[in-house]
């Protein structure tokens, strides 16, 4: 009871709520308009946040990454465009819905199972995650280089359409890891006589780089004016009992679905709510009135892709892989404020862990009072032209770099990294392998290098643990190569069948 009661006290802070609060709108702000994702504006919350003590630092964070969660489904709904990644399954029914008159009914019931779903998820996280961690304690440097590289693999294969690709910008990451001091002997690497990459290249000003100035970059290059007008005739707000009745089924499979993928590392609310909403389809009754309007198809796909967030935070703070590209900029904020998210944080500071549930739970609270209270008012902010957004965004992407190091340097480091981004983005290579490698490389390099001296190259095969895992992250990576092969033999003998068909016909 007293790490409960520690961990709650520092949420009665006066500069606490004001950081919950400002987080909260800025989330819902940044859901609300399609383009800007939760990772980004993380990201440059982040180079604010550095200057707060801890607690407050992640009072902003969490609650923007929460917010995001809720704000995102207005577009969705209403113009048929995501607000977020995490809400692409919500257009599918969102917005027929909306074009019959039931707009009000579909927003209404995104922000409550969105609610509901996030909630079991915490309640994943406050069973699971300290076990979790009690079992990653035991890991050695090959236990722990394994699970480095099990993560690095689950996201580059589920973050490029190119397992090569994916490969390619994790290598990236993890290079550019290398620029700085030597972790085990300290010597210079790669630092060509910059006495500012003695300590490595700067990570907040990589993120906001990649996240946020690329993503920007990338609007300003292929901007168009919307063709679609929100939808205003809102219709009825509330479900009818028969209606909270048929979203009992899909909200269970979606709060399972999205709780697991979401404790997969990188998997995020995207492919949650897509998989969630085809395996209520296959389990519905009424299969066929999905994409056409259906309350089950909307209520699975927000339910699961709500419910990634309990489940990336488990990932994260139990083994200190982040559980998404949220969850990569939180680790290295954390870091920065001299936190170290993985099995240690759990025996050395759990009055944290019970802090950031506290504050997970609360922002989800609010999340649905603001969104029940003020709809209207933010529907009408979608007509804001998107050119004034940018202009801010990247005043506010340049000062929070800055203020980060006090220096030009990571402004430059940002713009670069912006170009960089932009170019990948073009060319279809993920930008999540880049941040992992380069948040995770400077631990795989100096628990192989442990492993190596300590046990020898053998331990990474003959140690259960590090073999189980280095045998999923080749599954990994594997498993998305047979699935295209088995594809593509599909296809050949359709297209063969069809080339035999016309020539009949001829």
């Amino acid at each position: 009871m007293n790490v409960i009661s520690d961990g709650l006290v520092p949420l009665l802070d006066v500069t606490v709520v004001v950081c919950l609060l400002a987080g909260l709108l800025v989330g819902t702000f940044v859901g609300l308009f399609p383009g800007i994702t939760g990772s980004m504006a993380v990201a440059l919350a982040a180079g604010f946040t550095l200057t707060l003590e801890p607690v407050q630092g992640l009072a902003v964070l969490l609650t923007i990454y929460v917010g995001a969660n809720y704000g995102d489904r207005i577009p969705s709904i209403l113009v048929n465009t995501p607000g977020t990644p995490a809400a692409i399954a919500t257009t599918l029914d969102g917005y027929p819905m909306a074009k019959q008159g039931k707009a009000g009914l579909a927003l209404v019931a995104s922000s409550f199972v969105t609610t509901a779903g996030i909630l079991v998820s915490m309640a994943v996280f406050l069973v699971a995650a300290r076990p979790i961690a009690q079992f990653a304690l035991e890991f050695g440097p090959s236990e722990m280089f394994a699970l480095v590289v099990f993560g690095l693999t689950v996201m580059i294969s589920i973050s490029s359409k190119s397992i090569l690709k994916g490969v390619i910008a994790g290598i990236v990451g993890l290079a550019i890891a290398t620029v700085g001091r030597d972790p085990v002997t300290g010597d210079e690497r790669f630092v060509f006589g910059v006495n500012e990459l003695n300590s490595g290249l700067p990570f907040i000003a990589v993120i906001i780089g990649l996240f946020g100035i690329a993503e920007l970059f990338d609007q300003l290059v292929t901007h168009r004016e919307h063709l679609v007008r929100p939808i205003s005739s809102l219709g009825r707000w509330w479900p009818n009992r028969r209606e909270i009745r048929q979203m009992g089924k899909p909200f269970a499979l979606g709060s399972v679905i999205g709780t697991f993928v979401g404790i997969v590392p990188a998997a995020g609310g995207d492919i949650a709510g897509l998989i969630g909403w085809d395996r209520a389809k296959r389990m519905s009754k009424e299969p066929e009135k999905f994409g056409k309007g259906s309350l089950e198809g909307l209520t699975a796909a927000d339910t699961s892709s709500s419910a990634t967030l309990g489940g990336s935070l488990t990932t994260t703070m139990a083994l200190g892989i982040p559980g998404d590209s949220v969850m990569a900029v939180m680790i290295g904020s954390m870091v920065i404020w001299g936190l170290q998210p993985g099995p240690s944080l759990f025996s050395n500071s759990p009055d944290l862990v019970i802090t950031i549930a506290a504050i997970m739970i609360i922002a989800t609270l609010l999340s649905l009072l603001i969104s029940l209270v003020r709809m209207r008012g933010m529907v009408r902010l979608l007509d804001l032209p998107q050119h004034y957004l940018w202009a801010g965004i990247l005043v506010f992407c340049a000062v929070g770099t800055y203020t980060t190091t006090n220096s030009m340097y990571t402004v430059w480091v940002m713009l670069a990294s912006g170009v960089v981004g932009l170019v990948m983005k073009r060319t279809g290579f993920p930008a999540g392998p880049v941040v992992l490698g380069l948040l995770l490389g400077p631990l795989a390099e100096a628990n192989l290098r442990r492993a190596l001296l300590i046990d020898g190259p053998a331990s990474l095969v003959t140690q259960p643990i590090s073999a189980v895992l280095l045998v999923l992250a080749l599954v990994g990576l594997a498993t998305p190569l047979v699935a295209r092969v088995r594809a593509s033999r599909r296809r050949e003998p359709r297209a063969e069948e069809a080339h035999v068909t016309s020539g009949r016909g001829r």
